[in-house]
């Protein structure tokens, strides 16, 4: 990444989350960076956006996507930031609370380049394929990836999601001034280090055919060997968004985040992962999301986000 050519955008919000804490996670990488002389900061541009946080005061109205309308309404502002960033040319380098927002992440990519194919690196415990009509607990930052596919896909329903939530879904799945939908083709997703998983993601994967690296298969690949398999495998899009959440990586270093799993990538994994991908001049954005200080031990979680940051930028 040029650095020169690099923004760095905070998205504090974390309505998606189902533990509290989340929204901390971008402004505990830049205090971190503070303390340690700006090395990452004090060269690139930064700016943040205006979280809905305070919503979380009130009573879950829709329990099959809770906070969905406030979800809606955030990530409308996330797609008007970041489309407005690529537009000048700018590459969006997101640090995000919850993995709701990578729903107007992705939306804001599609609807800059709306003739273009998009593809979608996933690296993550999780797989994120849940809909309001599927997700056991509603809380949304396991559906950014059920938005960005859009309505239809999903396998058999199991909940029976109230009119209000069947109208922001709506609206969220056709996020954007062009209201493109879908955003993103299941032959163009790819998901690293999924292994946390309920019964209908893995039927959608299975039934979508989802390219994806499970944890024994990384096993036997070498990072690099698994960037280029990818990204091969993805020749067809015009553009690449990477969506890092930090539970990809083993507990033993994803410390501060909210749904951690054993058996992740290690740290010297994922940050020659993220490298080798790097490379393709096809990446326009790259996000990382769900570090929590709240439920960490001196702020980890962050100084490793950093290392990753740093070991990308030099």
């Amino acid at each position: 990444m040029r650095n020169n050519n690099i923004i760095i955008i905070e998205n504090p919000s974390e309505l998606g989350a189902g533990t509290r804490g989340a929204a901390t996670g971008p402004i505990a990488v830049r205090l971190a960076d503070n303390q340690g002389e700006n090395k990452i900061y004090g060269k690139i541009e930064h700016t943040t956006i205006k979280s809905r946080n305070e919503a979380l005061c009130k009573p879950v109205t829709t329990p099959h996507a809770k906070y969905v309308a406030d979800i809606y309404e955030h990530n409308q502002e996330v797609v008007k930031t970041i489309k407005k960033q690529l537009l000048d040319q700018k590459f969006p380098l997101i640090i995000s609370g919850d993995h709701s927002n990578a729903i107007g992440s992705i939306a804001a990519i599609k609807d800059t380049f709306p003739n273009k194919r998009l593809g979608v690196i996933w690296i993550d415990a999780h797989a994120d394929l849940h809909t309001p009509y599927t997700s056991p607990s509603g809380n949304m930052h396991g559906m950014p990836l059920g938005v960005s596919l859009g309505e239809g896909y999903q396998t058999t329903p199991v909940n029976i999601p109230q009119p209000e939530t069947i109208d922001y879904w709506h609206k969220l799945t056709h996020l954007g001034e062009n209201q493109i939908h879908p955003k993103l083709l299941p032959t163009d997703l790819v998901f690293i280090s999924i292994r946390d998983l309920e019964e209908p993601e893995w039927e959608d994967i299975e039934d979508n055919h989802i390219k994806h690296f499970v944890p024994a298969r990384l096993l036997n690949k070498s990072m690099s060997d698994v960037a280029a398999e990818t990204l091969e495998y993805l020749n067809q899009c015009d553009h690449i968004y990477i969506s890092f959440d930090v539970d990809s990586m083993d507990p033993s270093v994803s410390t501060g985040t909210g749904t951690s799993v054993e058996n992740g990538l290690t740290l010297p994994e994922a940050k020659n992962l993220l490298q080798s991908l790097m490379q393709s001049p096809k990446i326009v954005s790259l996000e990382i999301t769900e570090i929590n200080p709240l439920i960490d031990h001196q702020n980890k979680m962050a100084q490793v986000t950093l290392d990753i940051l740093s070991h990308l930028l030099q």
